[in-house]
């Protein structure tokens, strides 16, 4: 690893990243999955109001390509 002061500074900042680009592909995994195995109609529309909000966040933040993004929700539906 580079001593550097910028390659240091680099290094704990793309860690903290990481860490938090992990969580949020937790969560969102998650929703995707709830859709899924919901069993009655109702419980899947309130899963699918909760994954696409948080399906087109993260295509806006990048965490997922936009085109991904639209196709989830396409699937989804």
């Amino acid at each position: 690893m580079a001593r550097s002061k910028q390659s240091l500074k680099r290094h704990k900042t793309d860690s903290v990243k990481a860490k938090r680009n992990r969580s949020s592909m937790r969560t969102l995994r998650s929703a995707i999955r709830s859709v899924r195995d919901a069993q009655t109609p109702e419980e899947k529309e309130t899963a699918y109001k909760k994954a696409q909000s948080l399906i087109d966040r993260s295509g806006r933040k990048r965490l997922i390509h936009p085109n991904k993004a639209k196709r989830l929700k396409s699937s989804l539906s």
